[in-house]
């Protein structure tokens, strides 16, 4: 009855509430109401009026403004989609390596699984062990000592000797075994310490180690070695699987053991993708090992008691007290026309989603440049498409080439517009991306297969995410790549983008494994580090097949300051530097090449003879207006010669301006900037230049072809062609 008398009274309030509250809510509610219809009834009569002329112009002023708010909204909404393109082409690319990587995985325990059933029968096992005595004999009949046992043995009495089988071992084995072994460190001074295990991981045959060195004859090594020559196989379906499975069971019916010898070491402490190991006495700098769990990476430092070695991958498998493996190669990428069109990291794995790579051949990272008798003059020029480069600072084939600047000054530009106008010319392409954006690599690719030019192109790409080590090999593996096609007789066009951040990621290597540091924390070999490097670029002799390097290295200053220790380091090894200024890249001027501080040591032989004849007084009179048109900023009287060069000075600025993506060929950049000196384009105001030019271009690809061909056939600009070019600009002046 209580819950009852509870429940009739709140009914009984909320009745009173609703009816007390009804008129308070209408009355404020109500209010509000009757104001919005007002407002609503004289925005439709003012949206009904005409607006007066006055206020035309505002309202043309804020469409503008909203018109320029949208190209930006655009703009942005451009970026997110290309950084959705990356992601997903990333993401894909990953998907694929997976699964790749998912059916290696899947392949090499089904026949890892294989071989245990198989030698688990004791026909099989009977049939192994019978072999033991040949794989012993086999091994004594190889056992040597390495220069570093004999280093060992100067400090140490004893050397350790392992003799390790998958089961118990006869005595005549072991006896032996310890006989060969004893007489051989006999003969240098030295006794042995021999120790016999079992190991059931082995699964057949014998394994023998002295000192560091190991000689395996076991099913175990078999198999590692299977497993890794499965990264050279396409696994493209179940067939192809289903066909290795059986190709290696029929091997293994009929095993017999191979010796193979290698070295181990352990690791002694792993942190920040630096390790130091032990052992491993004869390994060599800049060679490749390989962990336990599966990781690589590269000796960076040897000390006396200790190696260290950098990794590629992930360090946090790699354990304390585990052991590592010494591979027997120079750090090597893959190299070969199986690149072209192809995106890979620093170690030429492919990260495209394009499948396998099919390499034959591999080149060392690290590889002696060609020395001055096997090096030809750099006299042929290696055209950019642009304007304000080819006629200024050209670049010829071999050379090297800085490219400095602020960041977002349009350095990455100029690199990847001079691909572009690579098209047609026979000339690969290697774009190295060190520690840039995911994204900007993605839209540089992208912009790339618009303009039909990775076709002859490779894009190495190693993101900011990825480990310094990395980041330190890109530009070597990019140099390797490219020394394949040179060598070959054939021109390659190398970008790094950017060496500022390699030298960044040297340090980081450099004081990780606590090599001193002197000037920015920077080591003492950095400067050799980027010479070795640019010096590989190369024009070959004819003897060596006349093939050729160009590197267009990028250095990223602050401020403006050149004087900062990686710039001028970079400026003193290259040839010549092109120097993007912030002040004229804010004020319009694209490409903002500083005229001044800009030069190439090449100079006129890496041009046509017209280009050189035409632009031979166009810096003269560029940095003659860059000087005026300062001076002018005090608002002085100017005479009328002043005014003209003011003008002229101006005329060409504006005719030097170009978009991205937009080469333009060098016979038309000849007569674009032989007609704006001879004055031809006087009558025109500056901003009409774009137009002048498009028709200038248009007019001598369809009625003065023969013009162009002969610009760019021609040997010397004499004055039968000058005669030719002024008559037809004349024409083209009346036009106008």
């Amino acid at each position: 009855m209580e819950i009852q008398y509870v429940i009739i009274n709140f009914l009984i309030l909320v009745a009173i509430v609703v009816l007390a509250g009804r008129k308070t809510v209408k009355r404020i509610f109500g209010d509000r109401y009757e104001r919005i219809n007002k407002d609503l009834d004289k925005a439709e009569e003012i949206e009904k009026m005409p607006l007066p002329s006055s206020v035309l112009p505002t309202v043309e002023v804020a469409i503008d403004s909203c018109s320029e708010e949208i190209q930006k909204a655009e703009g942005l909404v451009a970026e997110k989609i290309a950084a959705i393109g990356a992601f997903r082409e990333r993401e894909k690319s990953e998907i694929h390596r997976e699964m790749i990587e998912n059916a290696r995985r899947k392949l090499f325990s089904v026949m890892k699984e294989n071989v245990i059933n198989l030698f688990s029968y004791e026909k099989y096992q009977q049939e192994i062990r019978a072999l033991d005595r040949l794989v012993i004999d086999e091994i004594l009949k190889r056992i040597s000592l390495t220069p570093g046992d004999m280093a060992y043995l100067k400090h140490h009495d004893v050397l350790y000797v392992t003799l390790t089988s998958a089961y118990p071992l006869a005595e005549d084995i072991v006896s032996d075994v310890d006989r060969v072994t004893s007489q051989l460190l006999e003969s240098v001074g030295g006794k042995t310490s021999l120790w016999v295990l079992e190991d059931s991981n082995l699964i057949g045959g014998l394994r023998l180690r002295i000192g560091d060195t190991v000689y395996d004859g076991t099913i175990a090594e078999e198999l590692y070695q299977f497993e890794k020559s499965l990264n050279h196989e396409p696994i493209m379906n179940d067939d192809t699987v289903g066909h290795l499975i059986q190709e290696f069971t029929v091997k293994a019916e009929s095993f017999k053991p191979h010796i193979h010898k290698y070295q181990l070491g352990r690791v002694m402490t792993v942190s920040d993708g630096i390790c130091w190991m032990d052992g491993l006495a004869d390994i060599m700098y800049g060679e490749v090992v390989e962990f336990e769990c599966g990781e690589k990476g590269m000796v960076l430092d040897i000390q006396q008691n200790r190696i260290g070695c950098v990794i590629f991958g992930e360090f946090e498998h790699i354990e304390s007290g585990s052991r590592v493996r010494r591979v027997g190669r120079i750090a090597s990428v893959p190299v070969g026309e199986c690149l072209l069109g192809r995106v890979v990291d620093a170690l030429g794995n492919p990260i495209d989603a394009m499948g396998y790579l099919p390499y034959k051949e591999t080149r060392p990272i690290e590889y002696k440049a060609p020395g001055i008798l096997d090096r030809a003059p750099v006299n042929s020029p290696l055209h950019t498409g642009i304007k304000a480069i080819d006629a200024l600072v050209p670049i010829g084939k071999g050379q090297r080439e800085l490219i400095i600047g602020d960041r977002q000054t349009g350095k990455t530009a100029i690199a990847i517009d001079t691909i572009i106008n690579q098209k047609g010319k026979d000339t690969v392409c290697i774009y190295v991306a060190i520690g840039q954006k995911d994204t900007l690599v993605a839209e540089i690719k992208e912009k790339l297969e618009a303009h039909g030019a990775m076709e002859y192109t490779t894009i190495i790409a190693v993101p900011a995410s990825a480990s310094a080590a990395l980041q330190y090999i890109a530009p070597f593996s990019g140099s390797a790549m490219a020394e394949y096609f040179m060598y070959a007789g054939r021109d390659v066009l190398i970008v790094y983008d950017d060496l500022s951040k390699h030298a960044v990621a040297y340090r980081e290597l450099s004081l990780l494994l606590h090599r001193p540091s002197g000037r920015e924390a920077y080591p003492g070999d950095i400067f050799y580090l980027h010479s070795r490097l640019l010096e590989r670029a190369a024009h070959l002799s004819d003897e060596l097949g006349g093939g050729s390097i160009t590197a267009l290295p990028i250095i990223e200053t602050l401020a403006g300051d050149i004087s900062a220790y990686i710039p001028t380091n970079v400026i003193s090894i290259t040839d010549g530097q092109i120097f993007l200024d912030a002040e004229l890249f804010n004020e319009g001027q694209r490409p903002a090449v500083n005229v001044g501080l800009s030069v190439s040591r090449v100079g006129g032989a890496a041009q046509s003879p017209s280009m050189k004849k035409v632009s031979s007084s166009l810096r003269t009179r560029l940095a003659q207006y860059r000087e005026l048109a300062e001076f002018m900023q005090f608002g002085s009287d100017i005479d009328e010669e002043t005014k003209k060069t003011l003008a002229s000075g101006q005329l060409l600025t504006e005719a030097l301006r170009q978009p991205r993506y937009a080469p333009v060929e060098d016979s038309m950049q000849t007569i674009l900037i032989f007609a704006v000196s001879e004055g031809y384009a006087d009558g025109i105001s500056p901003d009409q230049m774009e137009k002048f030019e498009k028709d200038l271009y248009r007019y001598f690809r369809e009625e003065k072809a023969d013009i162009a061909l002969k610009l760019r056939e021609a040997r010397k600009f004499d004055g039968e062609l000058k005669a030719l070019l002024k008559e037809a600009l004349e024409e083209f002046a009346e036009r106008l």
